[in-house]
């Protein structure tokens, strides 16, 4: 219930804040975002005990901090997908998501670039998480 109350705030403040324009933000994209968090959330503290599972039983273990927190692509559309962040305990507890840059080079490479960022929402900014490196990608199959 608890989820579907934030959701609501989150669409009336939408709405509000669009007046009699044409809304931006395609909802069915907020739709995901906001699922593919709670989603996240759902699977965050199960899938970081089994990256780390896995990576100490191949002997190459992270020693430090690990959680799994969203990835939140940037330029590109929505996407769902989360991250294992690592590094000092008090930088990864700062950690909130981790940014995703695509672009290319040259026209021939594609890259993506993994930020460690103290916010979930982009829009506030990029702040990158210094100390922190992204251990695991996670991606969803729809």
């Amino acid at each position: 219930m608890k989820i579907s109350k934030r959701l609501a705030g989150i669409l009336v403040a939408l709405s509000l804040l669009a007046g009699g324009t044409a809304l931006a933000v395609d909802l069915t994209d907020l739709l995901g975002v906001v699922g593919g968090g709670i989603l996240v959330s759902a699977i965050a503290g199960p899938a970081n005990d089994f990256i780390n599972t896995i990576t100490f039983n191949q002997k190459i273990g992270v020693t430090e901090t690990t959680k799994v927190v969203p990835i939140v692509s940037i330029g590109s559309g929505t996407a769902i997908g989360a991250a294992q962040v690592a590094g000092p305990k008090s930088a990864v507890d700062r950690t909130k998501a981790v940014a995703q840059i695509e672009t290319t080079f040259q026209g021939r490479l594609r890259i993506k670039i993994l930020v460690p960022m103290d916010s979930e929402n982009p829009l506030q900014g990029v702040r990158r998480v210094q100390g922190v490196g992204v251990s695991a990608v996670i991606d969803f199959r729809l």
